[in-house]
Formats: structure tokens, C-alpha cells, sequence
């Protein structure tokens, strides 16, 4: 679990988070909503250390990630998994060499681990066929596949995804939300998704927090969310123009 305590960050004068109180739960799809400038992206920062707080905590569990010193945080980090809004594939490296990264960056895996770990990862993503692709020769979906596959490859306990249908078709965007629920439930990830798709809100989405202006608007399940917007005029207009 994630929890966030009295997150404000400013740049210069500019205050782009106030007071943001929120949870994050395991094994569900977490998403963060809103429209574009709303404060989601630099939440994400602050959370996977991109970013630093200007104040408040963001706790993984009971470790305020920001306080710990450096090597604690190295840690920390080998159970973080990112998948880029641009995928941030190596595109000099083969989609195995791709899944390998992190294993060689922060694992102490023999060779023959490391083998192992990919070929279960890329069969995990349905790409047991691509291991010696490169990115510019795979379809965008692919790509996000490889993403998700080498964000996975160390045993992660938190999944971080910056709009993972960008630049997808609706139906190759449906196969990337169902992967992602698959997977956050088979391991029990605490999964992050910032999007402005509600359809993957619809589908996979199972905690919402709702960003306006900065701010944590509101926060509740699905089923809750539904009847809120009778209510917030806020979400409700940030639905109604996103379906």
C-alpha cells in the first residue's frame, strides 16, 4: 500500500499540488484521473521519486520514501516498476536485451537466472516469439508489452503506468488494461495508472482518485464514483466530456 500525507509542491511560486491526502491499495488497478494540468503527472513524480515534495510524505508502506537515505531508497527502488507513456525502450538493445536491463542493473542473477527470468516474463506479455526484435521492427502494442515485461522482471510490489494506451487502437488498448489487471492481481501489485481513458476506468479501474486543479478532488471505488458525480459537478463534467 501507498499512502500519501499533506503532499504540496510548488515550482517557484506555483503551487501544482496542495494538500494531497491519498491510499493506494494492493493487488488492484489505482487509477488517477483527471484532465490534462490537473497535478496527475507530478503526483506520479513525487511518488517514484522524480520529484520531490515540497512537504508531506509518501509512505510505501511505513517508509516515507523521501526520507530515506540514499541506499535505502536504491532498495526501495528495485521493487518499483515503471511503464512509460513512450515505453522507453532501448532501441539499440533486442526486446530480450530490453527485459534483461534492470535484471543486470540491480539483480545478482546468474546468466542462466537472468535467461530464465525473461523467457518467464515475455511468455507472461504473450511474447515468447519476439526475443530477437528490435523496437523499430514491433507495433506499438507490442512495445507496451515489452514495457510491461521488463517493468515486472525483478518481482515488484508496486507497478507505475503513465498512460499506457497512449497511441494505441481501442482494442489493442482493452489487451494492455486486461494484461495489467491480470497481472496486478496474479502478483498483488500495488498498481498506479494515470489516465484520462474511462473506459480503462470503467473496465479495470477499482480505486479512483480524482484530480482538479491540483487537488485530490475525491477518492472512492468505481461503484462509488458512479454515484458521486451526481453530486460533483467536478467529476461528473470530467466524465461526461471523456466518454
Amino acid at each position: 500500500m501507498i499512502e500519501l500525507k499533506n503532499v504540496n509542491k510548488f515550482f517557484g511560486e506555483r503551487q501544482v499540488l496542495k494538500e494531497i491526502d491519498a491510499t493506494f491499495l494492493p493487488g488492484v488497478c489505482n487509477l488517477i484521473i483527471g484532465a490534462s494540468g490537473g497535478g496527475k503527472s507530478v503526483l506520479v513524480k513525487c511518488m517514484v521519486g522524480l520529484e520531490v515534495p515540497t512537504s508531506g510524505e509518501v509512505l510505501f508502506g511505513n517508509q516515507n520514501f523521501h526520507s530515506l537515505e540514499y541506499e535505502e531508497k536504491k532498495e526501495l527502488r528495485k521493487e518499483i516498476g515503471m511503464l512509460f507513456q513512450g515505453t522507453a525502450l532501448f532501441d539499440s538493445l533486442t526486446v530480450e536485451q530490453n527485459v534483461e536491463f534492470p535484471l543486470l542493473m540491480f539483480g545478482n542473477m546468474t546468466k542462466q537466472e537472468r535467461q530464465d527470468r525473461v523467457a518467464y516474463c515475455l511468455n507472461r506479455v504473450n511474447l515468447s516469439h519476439a526475443y530477437g526484435k528490435y523496437p523499430s521492427e514491433i507495433s506499438g502494442g507490442m512495445k507496451k508489452r515489452v514495457g510491461i515485461a521488463r517493468a515486472i522482471a525483478l518481482n515488484i510490489k508496486y507497478l507505475f503506468c503513465d498512460e499506457p494506451n497512449s497511441g494505441l487502437d481501442p482494442l489493442t488498448s482493452r489487451v494492455i488494461d486486461n494484461l495489467l489487471a491480470e497481472i496486478t492481481r496474479e502478483f498483488n501489485i500495488t498498481t498506479i495508472i494515470n489516465s484520462h481513458d474511462m473506459k480503462t476506468v470503467l473496465d479495470i479501474g477499482e480505486h479512483i482518485v480524482f484530480m482538479h486543479q491540483g487537488q485530490k478532488w475525491w477518492e472512492g471505488s468505481k461503484e462509488e464514483m458512479k454515484a458521486a458525480q451526481q453530486d460533483n459537478a467536478e467529476l461528473r463534467a470530467f466524465i461526461e466530456a471523456s466518454v
